[in-house]
């Protein structure tokens, strides 16, 4: 008798582990943000946090897990008020049935929490602590580590998302928003994309490597320098760039021709030609002025 063989399918299959994480931040933490490729799942074991995921705001409560699909900007406050203990699992699932994830917030149950559990109980014991450093260090395998314990983690992580996927509806997200968490993220984002400008003056920088780097699309950045600025994004990346120009024209140590190498002009005629367009006057104009001579 021949049997008919039947490949079994798998829905999801988790394939690496970037990191594995159990924080307990003090009541004044905040994570900046970041964006990476793969995905990441955050859950809170204790107090409230909140949470930013592209351009959202989130309050996220005990039993919440919030899941970051990958190239997701996203960022952490604590709420002053009490220290939250989180954890945060990074890892690598290419399959088709995660976009179930995507834009997805949960509050899991009594099986789910325990699953959630025996992830960190094997974790801990497949790999070597430490497991509250910030962010990302190479996870490194313990030489006595229990027998098929990477399995049984990877086991637990598909099971928790085969019990998510299979509700079928998630927490609603209007029920977590929070307008102040949005704020803060914009705060933070314009904070870095303009200290992100000052270091790169010299670059010639564009719009879409400026967007590259933070992970944040063309149409989101300029309205947000529209709105808190009121005026564009390389409209503020030329005023700063003139500022500098300023300032080293106050300080006498380089000629014309440096200054405008140093500013990533290629000429010393485009460099006079952007100057005078936007101060209404030459470099040389400038440098006889009172206001000039002001440090």
């Amino acid at each position: 008798m021949s049997f008919i063989r039947s490949p079994l399918r798998n829905t999801f299959e988790v394939t690496d582990l970037f990191s594995l994480h159990y924080f307990e931040f003090a009541k004044d933490f905040i994570f900046e943000g970041e964006a990476h490729d793969f995905w990441e799942i955050l859950y809170v074991d204790k107090g409230e946090i909140e949470v930013t995921a592209d351009s959202v705001g989130y309050v996220l409560k005990q039993g919440d897990i919030l899941f970051h699909k990958p190239n997701e900007f996203h960022s952490v406050w604590a709420n002053r008020k009490i220290g939250p203990n989180v954890i945060v699992v990074c890892f690598e699932c290419r399959s088709p049935a995660m976009k179930v994830f995507e834009n997805k917030l949960f509050c899991l149950n009594d099986q789910e929490r325990n699953w959630i559990a025996a992830i960190l109980s094997y974790g801990f014991a497949a790999y070597e602590p430490p497991f509250d450093m910030p962010r990302y260090h190479d996870l490194i395998r313990r030489d006595d580590a229990p027998f098929g314990c990477e399995q049984q983690l990877r086991i637990h992580m598909e099971l928790l998302l085969l019990s998510l996927a299979s509700r079928g509806q998630s927490l609603p997200r209007s029920n977590r928003l929070s307008s102040a968490a949005k704020e803060r993220s914009e705060d933070e984002l314009l904070k870095r994309a303009i200290a992100y400008m000052e270091e790169r003056l010299e670059a010639n920088l564009t719009l879409e490597e400026l967007c590259a780097r933070f992970h944040v699309g063309q149409s989101r950045m300029s309205a947000l320098f529209k709105d808190r600025l009121g005026t564009g994004v390389m409209k503020t990346y030329k005023t700063l760039k003139i500022e500098r120009i300023k300032l080293l024209i106050r300080e006498e140590r380089y000629n014309f021709t440096e200054i405008a190498e140093m500013l990533g002009y290629s000429s010393i005629h485009t460099f006079s030609r952007h100057f005078k367009t936007s101060v209404d006057m030459t470099p040389t104009e400038y440098a006889k002025t009172v206001k000039a001579r002001i440090l």
